[in-house]
């Protein structure tokens, strides 16, 4: 079934397969029609009988990817919202104290203790990364997926070489520690239009020295776009207008893939999930692993402490008694500016959720126990559509219709609170993201770089490196494939390095 599932999922979204989707017999397609009239869709035939015979394929298996009864059901919660009945006020409290570690207060002997765990996962090959990567650089000026861009440090690496590199870094590390290979699977998650330039990008450059064995791509769902008043809308004539189902697509096309399959075999029992477009992110992060193992918990989280009461962040903590992520847009002035009775010089609500997650196997052994109840978000946008009157394309000036997605944090209230925790980490050391065109000053490639040549700075000059700056040139880019988080780094001690500069190997220092 999975692979009937994605050579159907490749045919539509254009991937390289044989000769493309064949005409369904007069019987099949008598059976799809049926099913969609009965949900009133049958629209979605209305130009089939004129198309040529390659799209009357396309559209056909398009088409029997979706289930257009289950499709009613979303478009009539999102566009009526049942009444809900207010149960009084909403309970907001931090996540207890039990369910939390701080990498900036935590003692020391416990990150150490985290970290050496972490890194015996690792060396038994039961860590696994999930990376999400389905967008496109359209803001950045780019239409390559976002993992391709460039950030301009002196060496050129991409996003995605950055994070292979530190993947091939601690399996060294743990291997150097335990005497045994290690192996870190990489599944990377992208989209329709992301899936074969990022294919193509890691065959180019080699998959960055890391065995493609490990290295597998999946791609995210998509769901129709729906009209105002809930049909489902038409691209062309032979094509299904659709949308990518979120981020909270992740469990189930971790299911349909295989790639849940794929990690029962290896063994794996521990899953770090992040986004391409963070530059700091510590790709399979051994404290982090270590942590969420040591506490037994399905579901944990990175936060970075929110800088200010107005900072426009999601907050991790409790709703209601339950783990989830409020708006900043959702909180009132005085909650959110609600100081720490223990530690008066912090705001109460200060873990800010940078979609940096990890999961328990057992816990996504589950997805079809609750992926069903996971809500789905309404973006009302202008979506292109085919008139069905005359055939011809609309362009709408103002929206016309919805597009449904879903939050991979929407799961968090379905966990058990004794089941989910929330690690503390240093912003400047982890958390960069790329959002924004160059020049924008904020969350921009020259934030990104910026944050990554102060972090290799500051690790050179704690192994006892002088680093000489001169004007704006500051900073020092240190390879991971050298060092995964400052460690290793003593063949610099004593020595004077002159910035901008690129540590990839030892004689560089």
């Amino acid at each position: 079934m999975t692979s009937v599932v994605q050579n159907i999922i490749d045919k539509i979204q254009g991937n390289k397969g044989e000769e493309g989707p064949r005409e369904p017999s007069a019987e099949e397609l008598q059976q799809l029609r049926q099913k969609y009239e009965a949900a009133n869709q049958g629209h979605v035939f209305k130009f089939y009988d004129h198309l040529k015979s390659a799209e009357k394929g396309q559209l056909f298996q398009q088409l029997l990817t979706f289930n257009p009864n289950r499709i009613n059901e979303l478009a009539e919660i999102a566009l009526h919202p049942p009444q809900t009945s207010s149960d009084g006020p909403v309970k907001l409290e931090p996540l207890p104290t039990s369910a939390t570690a701080s990498m900036l207060d935590s003692a020391q002997e416990d990150l150490e203790r985290y970290y050496n765990e972490g890194l015996r996962l690792v060396s038994e090959n039961k860590v696994a990364v999930v990376l999400m990567a389905g967008g496109q650089g359209t803001r950045l000026g780019s239409s390559a997926p976002k993992g391709c861009f460039d950030i301009g440090l002196p060496s050129h690496k991409s996003l995605f070489q950055l994070q292979a590199e530190r993947i091939s870094k601690i399996q060294s590390l743990a291997e150097k520690k335990h005497n045994k290979k290690a192996v870190v699977p990489w599944y990377i998650m992208t989209s329709g239009p992301t899936n074969q330039p990022t294919e193509e990008f890691f065959q180019q450059h080699n998959y960055f020295g890391l065995d493609k064995a490990n290295v597998k791509f999946f791609q995210q769902g998509v769901l129709p776009c729906i009209s105002n008043e809930g049909k489902i809308l038409l691209e062309s004539k032979s094509k299904v207008a659709v949308a990518p189902d979120g981020n909270g697509g992740i469990y189930q096309a971790l299911i349909t893939s295989g790639v849940r399959e794929d990690m029962r075999k290896r063994g794996v029992e521990h899953v770090h999930t992040y986004c391409v477009d963070n530059c700091l992110a510590k790709v399979a992060d051994p404290v982090f692993i270590g942590f969420a193992a040591t506490k037994d918990v399905d579901i944990a989280t990175k936060v970075v402490r929110k800088r200010n009461a107005t900072e426009s962040v999601g907050l991790i903590l409790q709703k209601n008694g339950k783990p989830d992520v409020v708006e900043y847009s959702e909180i009132d002035k005085e909650t959110a500016e609600a100081k720490d009775p223990e530690h008066p010089e912090m705001l109460k609500f200060r873990a800010a959720n940078i979609v940096n997650h990890y999961y328990s196997f057992r816990f996504l052994e589950g997805i079809e126990s609750w992926a069903h109840k996971l809500p789905h978000h309404v973006a009302r946008k202008k979506i292109p559509c085919v008139n069905l009157e005359n055939g011809e394309t609309v362009k709408p000036e103002k929206p016309n219709g919805i597009k449904l997605e879903q939050f991979v944090f929407d799961v968090f209230p379905l966990t058990p609170l004794d089941k989910f925790a929330c690690i503390e980490v240093r912003r400047e050391d982890e958390f960069s993201p790329l959002k924004n065109a160059r020049g924008t000053g904020q969350d921009d490639p020259d934030t990104s770089k910026q944050d990554i040549m102060l972090q290799g700075k500051r690790w050179l000059e704690q192994a006892g490196a002088v680093v000489v700056t001169e004007g704006d040139n500051a900073g020092v880019e240190v390879s991971p494939l050298i060092s995964y988080s400052g460690e290793g780094l003593g063949f610099v001690k004593g020595k004077e390095i002159k910035a901008p500069a690129v540590i990839e190997k030892e004689s560089d220092a």
